[in-house]
């Protein structure tokens, strides 16, 4: 048993039983997007969190303790992904990359934008001309320290 063997038994429950991420988050009480992360093995579910996903994914109580281990971070198998949605946000980080580091440090000075102490809300938004994906990201700015 692995983490990867709970996140595989996570997605075959949620398929078979029709369920919705935003359903799963409801129950767990968190937002739909940390939790899918955590579901899918980025983040680590306190022990309330992984009893609420064991009775959701029908998990063993071993399945359940490894919801609670800090994962090794990073989901993808190659360093350009393949999947088109995925690879999408690669090229949106190439073509865009410099502009946002630009802007930031125009913006704040020179330093980062946290992935740590962030949030992110992914929403639908309609447009006659079809829908839109809107992505807000939202990281706490880490000036560098100057010794």
């Amino acid at each position: 048993m692995d983490r990867n063997a709970v996140t595989k038994k996570i997605l075959f429950t949620k398929v078979s039983k029709g369920m919705k991420w935003s359903g799963i988050a409801q129950r767990i009480g968190q937002s739909k997007e940390w939790v899918t992360a955590a579901c899918l093995g980025q983040m680590t579910f306190s022990k309330s969190q992984a009893e609420v996903a064991q009775e959701l994914f029908a998990l063993t109580d071993e399945e359940a303790a490894w919801l609670q281990i800090v994962p090794y971070k990073g989901s993808l198998d190659t360093a350009v992904p393949t999947d088109p949605l995925i690879y999408r946000w690669y090229e949106i980080v190439n073509v865009y990359g410099m502009t946002i580091k630009e802007l930031i440090h125009e913006e704040f000075g020179d330093g980062i934008m946290s992935a740590i102490d962030f949030s992110m809300d992914i929403r639908r938004e309609s447009d006659p001309k079809g829908d839109r994906v809107n992505v807000v990201l939202s990281g706490k700015f880490l000036p560098y320290k100057v010794y």
